[in-house]
């Protein structure tokens, strides 16, 4: 699709961060930002104070619920989070009102929930799925990358490395997912790092794959010392 006026929008939006989370910590550079997004040929930049997307407060705020796919993965350990999600996002889209929207593929159930909710609520938007952009050593991009201390840093890439790996072996015919996600989870204890969760997917619905399922998502998180680092790849059976 070409669109000929792009808006981007920046919000670091606090209806999605739980307890004791990284909020006031989030990294937030704007001036960078907007550098970029000028050199980038964006069209309109929505950068929002909290007090204006949530005049009336969080607390009164009316929620955008999805039941299905958020209370699994990342939703397992944030909980509300998703609840957050959606709702901020059917707000950006009333107000924006977009043809289409764009969000990237590193977080692939935000995406997948968004997706959900769009065609849920009949919204006339259509999801477009950015790539993931990566480091040279595969390290997924990420504003808490800069969390990572140094003598970590070597060592983060075993979340996409164990993606891959896993992702490489189904492509060739392995069907024991259950087998490859407990050596996956080793591989990545092994490096040091506390393994949030690791599983093979339906990249639809998000549940767990069966070896029937022709489009499957692979998701991964782990804990370094300072940041949680999310990942996923995917791939299509045919």
């Amino acid at each position: 699709m070409t669109n000929p006026v792009v808006v981007c929008s920046i919000f670091v939006n606090p209806l999605q961060f739980g307890v004791n989370e990284d909020l006031d910590r989030y990294p937030r550079t704007p001036t960078e930002d907007i550098d970029k997004l000028t050199a980038a040929g964006c069209d309109y930049l929505f950068h929002p104070s909290v007090a204006e997307m949530y005049a009336n407060g969080m607390a009164e705020q009316t929620r955008v619920v999805c039941p299905t796919m958020t209370n699994v993965l990342c939703g397992a350990s944030r909980p509300g989070h998703f609840d957050g999600v959606t709702t901020v996002v059917a707000k950006l889209f009333n107000i924006v009102q977009p043809d289409e929207a764009v969000f990237g593929s590193k977080d692939f159930q935000q995406l997948a929930v968004i997706r959900r909710m769009v065609e849920d609520l009949c919204m006339p938007v259509t999801i477009t799925a950015a790539p993931t952009h990566r480091e040279a050593d595969g390290l997924a991009m990420s504003s808490r990358n800069g969390f990572i201390e140094a003598d970590e840093r070597p060592r983060v890439t075993v979340l996409y490395q164990t993606l891959k790996g896993i992702l490489d072996a189904i492509g060739g015919g392995d069907q024991d997912f259950a087998r490859l996600e407990e050596a996956g989870r080793r591989r990545i204890s092994d490096q040091g790092f506390k393994v949030d969760y690791l599983q093979v997917c339906n990249s639809k619905t998000l549940a767990p794959a069966t070896p029937e399922d022709r489009e499957i998502t692979v998701l991964g998180a782990m804990f370094t010392r300072g940041a949680r680092l999310i990942d996923n790849l995917s791939l299509s059976r045919h």
